[in-house]
C-alpha cells in the first residue's frame, strides 16, 4: 500500500473529529470564535512537529521562496473562508448534511488545478462534478417536497450556495498547499515530503492565527474571553486539526489534491456515525442518497 493512502484515511478521521468538536464549540462560541480555535490553538502543535523533525530527527529546514509565499497566502486565506462557511452551515442543517455540502471539494479542486496550474481535465471529472451536484441538490430538498422544480431551485438555496462555496475554497487551499510544499523541494538536499509539508503547515497556520486574532481584536473583541474560557476543548481542536493538516499536507505533496480529496470521502462514513451516535441527529433517506451520490461522484475522479 502506498504511503499516501493510510495518511489520507487517518487525516479524514481526524478531520471528522475536529469538525464534530467545532460543532460542539459552536454552542459556546460564535462562528468566528469556533473558526479561530482551529488555527490559534493549533500553532503550538505545528511548532512542536517542526521541532521534532528538525532538532529531534535532524532533517534540514527548507528555505522559502516567492512561489511558496504566494501559494501559502492563497491557501491560508482560502482555508479560513472555507472553515468559516462550514462552521456557519452547522447552524442551519445537521452535522452530516452540513459536512456533505462541502464534499464537492475534490471535483472543484480538479477545476481549480486546471485553471491555476493547467492540470488537464478529463471526461471523468465532468461526470464526477455532475454526479456530485445532483447529490447536493438532493440534500437541499430532502426536507421538502421532492419535485423537479425543487431540485433545480435547490442549488440557489442559502445552505447549498454556502456549501458549494466552502468546497470551492477548500479546493483552492488544497491545490495551493500542494504547490507551496512542492516549491520547497529545490532548497533541500533531497526531496523530503514530510519536512516540506511540516514547514508549509507551520507557516500557514501561524499566518492564519495572526490574521484571525487581528480580526477578533478589531471587530469581535468580546469573543476573546469566551475563546480563552473554552481552552480545554479548543486545545483538542487545535491538536486534532494540526495533526490532520500535517497528514493532508504530506499526502498532497505526494499526490494531486483532487486524488487525495477523492479518497478522503471516507470521511462521510465517519461523519454519519458522529451525526447519529454523538449528536443524535436524524438523517432521512434522501439526505443519505445525496451524500452517497457526492461520494460516488468524487470517487469517479479516480475510478473512471
Amino acid at each position: 500500500m502506498e504511503l499516501w493512502i493510510p495518511i489520507t484515511i487517518a487525516s479524514a478521521f481526524l478531520q471528522n473529529v475536529r469538525s464534530a468538536l467545532q460543532k460542539h464549540l459552536r454552542g459556546r462560541l460564535n462562528t468566528t470564535g469556533a473558526t479561530f480555535v482551529r488555527f490559534g490553538y493549533g500553532v503550538p502543535f505545528a511548532v512542536l512537529y517542526m521541532a521534532i523533525l528538525h532538532y529531534g530527527l535532524g532533517r534540514p529546514m527548507p528555505v522559502p521562496n516567492l512561489s511558496f509565499a504566494i501559494w501559502a497566502v492563497a491557501g491560508g486565506f482560502a482555508q479560513i473562508g472555507a472553515t468559516f462557511l462550514l462552521v456557519y452551515i452547522f447552524a442551519f442543517r445537521n452535522f452530516a448534511v452540513g459536512t456533505a455540502y462541502s464534499r464537492t471539494e475534490p471535483a472543484q479542486a480538479a477545476l481549480v488545478a486546471l485553471v491555476l496550474v493547467g492540470e488537464t481535465i478529463t471526461v471523468a471529472t465532468v461526470v464526477a462534478i455532475a454526479i456530485s451536484v445532483v447529490g447536493v441538490m438532493l440534500i437541499s430538498v430532502a426536507r421538502t417536497e421532492l419535485t423537479l422544480r425543487s431540485l433545480i431551485t435547490s442549488v440557489g438555496s442559502r445552505t447549498a450556495v454556502f456549501g458549494l462555496l466552502s468546497g470551492f475554497l477548500f479546493g483552492i487551499s488544497g491545490v495551493s498547499y500542494r504547490y507551496a510544499s512542492l516549491s520547497l523541494a529545490p532548497s533541500l538536499p533531497a526531496a523530503d515530503p514530510v519536512m516540506q509539508a511540516g514547514y508549509t503547515l507551520l507557516v500557514v497556520i501561524v499566518m492564519q492565527a495572526v490574521a484571525m486574532l487581528v480580526w477578533l481584536v478589531l471587530k469581535d473583541r468580546q469573543e476573546l474571553p469566551r475563546i480563552a474560557r473554552a481552552w480545554r476543548p479548543a486545545a483538542i481542536v487545535g491538536f486534532v486539526g494540526a495533526t490532520a493538516s500535517f497528514g493532508w499536507f504530506t499526502a498532497m505533496t505526494l499526490q494531486p489534491a483532487a486524488v487525495i480529496k477523492a479518497l478522503a470521502q471516507v470521511e462521510m462514513l465517519f461523519t454519519f456515525a458522529s451525526s447519529v451516535l454523538i449528536f443524535k441527529e436524524h438523517v432521512n433517506r434522501l439526505e443519505i442518497a445525496g451524500c452517497l451520490l457526492i461520494v460516488l461522484g468524487i470517487l469517479a475522479l479516480v475510478l473512471l
